[in-house]
């Protein structure tokens, strides 16, 4: 028998977990490669996940209602088995052999229930993401010595858990460390917890050389750095009400954080005339209506900076590591408030949209992410952001880049101000009412000059107060 894991994927850049809505197939049913075989659901999106591979689905691993982390295997499909299905009574015979095997490597074997086989519950306490097994296995952590102990489902090792023990928070929170074990002679010892004070390293804990430890993904590299980052606790008075966070709060958090954290911001401002965008809106609002588009102030702020993009990569690249990823497509994302709640939709290869077609995908976008229906696709991928503080009466924010990319464009309220302006005939000044707004680039100072941001900006103050009538 060839069996494969399906495992809970990442459904977008800053989520962290998901639940399993429902199964579509069940244990034994036969699936073809890219057939949906269960619906998950998480704070951002809803979503099918198909099968890896043809073969027969063998076991469910993690029931309907149940929320597990990214990672973390839900099935196991047999994949040698496409052809020849068995009977009913065959295949309860070959579930019921298989079910003792289905322990992850990472934990001990379990002791089994009063038929001989392991019970449900044994067999999720000795399952563990990824990243637990691995930092289980850099610091010489038996999760066995754990088991049952954990703050997951039937008592599964979380992360957390793992580094509680470890002695990133002082007293663990699964109990009391295993006895110490014998080390070799000038071998440092791990079995002692670290005192409660919260370290300024990652863990308290002796690691591995890096040439020893496989290199995480990013998604799992950007969670245990999360991991690290301790929130101050204070303490409550009297009147005062304790609300835990929910989870989108929570993965906002985390991804606020961890951008303002690798990132050096730096902001710079400019002052926009609207009046000739303004015009063009209400010139053209009946044609555009009768071809089915609301064509928004953002949407004509996103075509110009999908033009500038390319004329300006640096402030569509990344800095990955000592290298810099100057990005071969134009995504621009589009902050929409949820009210609670932001999530950032994705308008792929934007530069080769017309603004009318940036109009409709703006409208789009937002109104299915209102009502969650947005696909994972549709919420990964941006190499450039837009946050519009404006529309709620904001003169201009400091928005937070967002980690992967390298600038974020905040646009504030656009108002009606008296200025002065010079007649192009006559060089005279005079008064006048203009449509004025401030906007401000937040950009990552590792490879974004703040010549490069004010040249930017100076060219996107060009485009749009200049802006062409045929776009």
């Amino acid at each position: 028998m060839t069996r494969i894991e399906v495992a809970m994927p990442q459904m977008g850049e800053s989520i962290a977990e998901g639940t399993v809505s429902k199964w579509l197939k069940k244990v034994g049913d036969s699936v073809e490669r890219d057939e949906p075989i269960l619906e998950i659901s998480t704070d951002k999106v809803d979503a099918e996940i198909p099968a890896p591979q043809s073969g027969i689905l063998v076991e469910v691993s993690v029931q309907e209602g149940e929320t597990v982390e990214v990672g973390t295997v839900v099935a196991y499909i047999d994949t040698s088995a496409r052809v020849a299905v068995p009977a009913k009574g065959e295949e309860a015979s070959a579930a019921k052999q298989e079910q003792p095997r289905a322990a992850a490597p990472a934990a001990a074997p379990q002791p089994p229930s009063g038929d001989g086989e392991m019970t449900e519950e044994q067999r999720i306490r000795q399952r563990s993401t990824p990243v637990v097994r691995r930092m289980a296995e850099e610091h010489g952590v038996d999760l066995a010595s754990l088991e049952g102990k954990g703050s997951g489902h039937a008592g599964r090792v979380t992360k957390q858990d793992l580094l509680q023990y470890l002695g990133q928070e002082g007293e663990a929170s699964v109990g009391s460390p295993p006895p110490p074990a014998k080390a070799a002679p000038g071998a440092p010892s791990i079995s002692k917890p670290a005192p409660s004070i919260v370290p300024s390293s990652p863990v308290a804990a002796p690691r591995a050389s890096p040439a020893a430890s496989p290199a995480l993904p990013p998604s799992e590299f950007w969670k245990t750095f999360y991991s690290q980052v301790q929130n101050p606790e204070f303490p409550v008075r009297e009147g005062d009400e304790v609300v835990t966070m929910d989870k989108i709060r929570r993965l906002t958090a985390e991804h606020m954080t961890l951008a303002k954290r690798i990132a050096p911001h730096v902001h710079t401002f400019i002052e926009i005339d609207f009046t000739k965008v303004d015009g063009l809106r209400k010139a053209n609002a009946k044609k555009w209506q009768e071809q089915g588009a609301r064509v928004s102030f953002t949407a004509f702020v996103a075509w110009a900076v999908s033009r500038l993009l390319r004329e300006f990569p640096i402030v569509n690249a990344t800095v990955s590591g000592n290298n810099v990823i100057y990005r071969g497509h134009v995504n621009i994302g589009i902050a929409v408030d949820l009210d609670p709640g932001l999530i950032v939709p994705v308008i792929r290869d934007a530069d080769d949209l017309s603004l009318v077609g940036i109009g409709k995908k703006v409208v789009d976008l937002a109104d299915r992410a209102r009502k969650r229906a947005l696909s994972p696709e549709e919420i990964q991928g941006a190499t450039f952001t837009i946050t519009n503080p404006g529309v709620l009466g904001t003169l201009v924010g400091l928005p937070i880049i967002p980690k992967g990319t390298a600038a974020i464009l905040g646009t504030g309220a656009i108002e009606k101000r008296v200025v002065v302006v010079e007649d192009p005939a006559t060089g005279q000044d005079s008064m006048a009412i203009r449509k004025r707004t401030i906007f401000s680039l937040g950009y990552d100072h590792r490879i974004v000059d703040g010549a490069d941001g004010a040249r930017f900006l100076a060219r996107l103050k060009q485009l749009l107060e200049e802006f062409p009538d045929d776009a």
